[in-house]
């Protein structure tokens, strides 16, 4: 199994040219939407956790700018859980925000300083701060969904799948108010047992699997799948060295055998970077499938049951 490592993005600009030219995508549901037209109005660096927590966490939020009351969705972007900011995810955050979504791109805490669950937590005080101040953020608390990439889409799909659950990373900061009703995850890395202990691993777990097996158990989504789980709408380059596509296509079926909706679009040719330098289709199928599946029915209400 490869060693999991950052990528850095020397010459991305070549590799968007390439790939652009020669590659396909599989699988996902094509639908028909039919967006608003809204312009987008930009809040930036609103904290979102409290004044005693470790650090002093922020967010952008982008939204229509128009009065109405609209799906939250909570932007994560990748880096390894080490490095990178939300300016990766800004372009997404203003084209959900052109289509209809209140999105809340934000920052979280990075590894080595701070490990694993701390990130996650960083997660849930986000999905909790955006119930809280829904009314302030024109967001209905009832439609709130997530969006990350590679790291991001760990820490959004593992919050998603832990909500309400007795999983010991769900607490203190989670519980059904974290809950989430739909979630876009691309280039997830699902199973942390299926890689050798890299350099980011280690120093975002605490140690090798011998050391802190718990850690690799709790903090891999594939093992917390559940039938109560929310739908999950994957992207994935079929040429993802970095995060084997196994990851969603085993993730996928997972789901699949407890009976939750999934979906997996794959990018052919594409590897890790260059499945998210050049997403936009992927994107719009994800968020095509967002508004499909926000329709306030009530995760909270789901997960009581």
């Amino acid at each position: 199994m490869p060693e999991l490592t950052i990528w850095r993005c020397a010459g991305c600009v070549l590799l968007v040219v390439v790939l652009a030219g020669c590659a396909s995508h599989q699988n996902g549901s094509a639908r028909s939407v039919e967006w608003p037209r809204f312009g987008v109005e930009v809040i930036e660096d609103v904290r979102f956790v409290p004044e005693d927590w470790p650090q002093a966490l922020k967010a952008d939020v982008h939204r229509p700018d128009q009065p109405g009351i609209f799906p939250g969705v909570v932007l994560v972007h990748g880096g390894g859980w080490e490095s990178r900011s939300r300016d990766d995810m800004r372009p997404i955050a203003n084209r959900l925000a052109r289509r209809g979504f209140v999105a809340v791109n934000i920052d979280y805490r990075f590894a080595p300083e701070f490990q694993f669950p701390a990130q996650l937590h960083d997660v849930q005080m986000a999905i909790r701060w955006m119930r809280d101040e829904a009314a302030g953020l024109n967001i209905d608390p009832e439609r709130l969904g997530a969006l990350g990439f590679s790291s991001g889409a760990h820490l959004v799909s593992l919050a998603a799948l832990v909500a309400g659950s007795d999983n010991a990373v769900d607490q203190p900061y989670g519980g059904l108010e974290t809950c989430l009703d739909a979630v876009v995850a691309g280039g997830l890395p699902a199973d942390f047992h299926s890689y050798d202990e890299g350099k980011l691993l280690i120093q975002f777990l605490g140690g090798d699997r011998s050391e802190v097996p718990e850690a690799y158990e709790l903090a891999s989504p594939l093992r917390q799948v559940h039938g109560m789980a929310p739908p999950h709408f994957l992207f994935h380059g079929t040429a993802d060295r970095l995060v084997p596509i196994a990851h969603a296509e085993d993730f996928m079926a997972a789901f699949d055998k407890d009976g939750v909706h999934v979906e997996l679009y794959r990018m052919r040719a594409r590897g890790h970077v260059g499945s998210f330098l050049t997403s936009a289709v992927a994107i719009n199928r994800g968020s095509e499938f967002l508004a499909e599946k926000l329709t306030g029915s009530g995760c909270q209400q789901r997960l009581a049951k």
